[in-house]
């Protein structure tokens, strides 16, 4: 087929899935396997989706999610000395192949990658709870080495996790923990929450204290140290939703009489917005600029059950998170929010395109940075080809919202066992 004859079926194909000609340069998305053509939104809309080559935004932003929590990225250390060697070779890892930011876990179970007052050391920093190196402050050390690199680094906190499963009671699970620990001193504001024949324990959302105790966490890091923002992960309430295990706190805490699941939502805008108010008056009073961020499950709401939701058909982050995320953007309670759209742009119900976009007109107008947090752990697997998350940062690149990208986490990105697309997205960052 010649030349002319191709083009003539491009410009048709555009056409019928556009109704206009492609734009230069532009080239119509195809699946893995090259069958045919990407869904725009899955099984709500077959829409064609097309992609260019855009040069990066100004400043983009590039993260690494760097998860403690279990020793997934970062292992537990003896010495001090071997945490040194081993952090400064991964800032080295992330800055060499053209990352500007790390988002590095340092409270992930009520406790702390560094000394605080109100929390133990964690057990993932030297295997044991409340157990820290000597003379040797973690966090001073790894933001220092960050800056010296000229990246960021974001201090990543789970607000309310104290334990994801254990076989153990309540009570008894509690009595591991380091005395210090804010959830074995207030065993009353831990809820419990029977999942898969084990607990999920979880400090409660709904109690104030609670909220306080987690301002205070994030007052001291600012005080102490200088990170460039303070961010949260998509945990506030379960996945697995609650029955009745906080009745209590909604009997002594709902104030302004809201039906319970309101009530949850507003317990965790509470929160966003207690800790933006003490970010803004230490930026105030002492003349920084540290940021505020989330990164919330990549839906906020289904447009079947919303008309401003996204057209997508998966599990909502406003009913079964009770994270309404989309007011969190319009009333500007964070600087950025990072959806994590892990689904690749075929996904049937969660397509990576049409929940990008949607993302894209809830910022617009808002002053509040949009970054798109991207499932690199999912690179591998059938359905997500090697061009996966290069075509994801591609398509980002087209949308004036957007400014920037973070990745979970480091291991899929620079383990042993990371796969070709990881690595292809890595060559593509270090030549543009």
């Amino acid at each position: 087929m010649s030349g002319v004859i191709k083009r003539f079926f491009y410009i048709l194909a555009a056409w019928l899935c556009f109704g206009q000609e492609l734009p230069l340069n532009a080239e119509i998305l195809r699946t893995a396997d090259n069958r045919r053509q990407v869904r725009y939104a899955g099984k709500l809309s077959s829409k064609a989706v097309y992609i260019k080559n855009c040069p990066a935004p100004f400043r983009e932003f590039r993260g690494v999610w760097v998860a403690v929590v279990e020793n997934i990225d970062f292992p537990h250390h003896q010495t001090a000395e071997s945490f040194r060697k081993d952090f400064q070779k991964m800032a080295d890892r992330i800055a060499g192949a053209g990352f500007t930011a790390v988002i590095f876990q340092v409270r992930s179970n009520c406790d702390a990658m560094y000394y605080s007052s109100f929390s133990p050391y964690s057990r993932w920093l030297c295997g044991k709870e409340g157990v820290g190196f000597m003379k040797f402050d973690p966090l001073s050390f790894m933001i220092s080495e960050c800056h010296k690199r000229g990246l960021e680094f974001h201090a990543w906190l789970n607000p309310y996790r104290v334990c994801n499963a254990t076989a153990m009671s309540k009570s008894a699970y509690l009595k591991t923990l380091a005395p210090k620990n804010f959830a074995r001193q207030n065993p009353q504001w831990v809820i419990a929450q029977k999942t898969g024949g084990k607990l999920r324990l979880f400090l409660d959302p709904g109690v104030p204290q609670v909220i306080s105790h987690i301002s205070d966490v994030v007052n001291e890091i600012l005080m102490k140290y200088p990170v460039d923002a303070i961010h949260f992960d998509d945990y506030f309430y379960p996945y697995d939703q609650l029955n009745h295990e906080d009745d209590s706190s909604f009997r002594c805490f709902n104030f302004h009489k809201l039906s319970k699941a309101n009530w949850r939502r507003n317990n965790t805008r509470n929160l966003i917005a207690a800790v933006k108010y003490k970010i803004d008056n230490f930026n105030k009073k002492y003349r920084k600029k540290v940021k505020f961020g989330v990164s919330p499950f990549g839906i906020w709401a289904n447009i079947k059950t919303f008309r401003d939701g996204s057209l997508s058909a998966g599990k909502e982050s406003y009913s079964i998170l009770y994270a309404d995320t989309r007011r969190w953007v319009k009333e500007r309670l964070v600087d950025y929010i990072v959806p994590q759209i892990y689904w690749h742009f075929d996904h049937d119900t969660a397509a990576y395109a049409a929940l990008t976009d949607w993302w894209c007109s809830t910022v617009s107008g808002t002053g509040v940075k949009l970054y798109i947090g991207h499932g690199a752990y999912r690179v591998g697997s059938a359905s997500w080809g090697r061009d996966e998350l290069v075509n994801q940062v591609r398509y980002n690149r087209m949308k004036k919202e957007i400014s920037g990208s973070a990745f979970f986490s480091y291991r899929s990105l620079f383990g042993p066992k990371r796969q070709s697309g990881a690595v292809k997205l890595l060559d593509f960052y270090r030549m543009k």
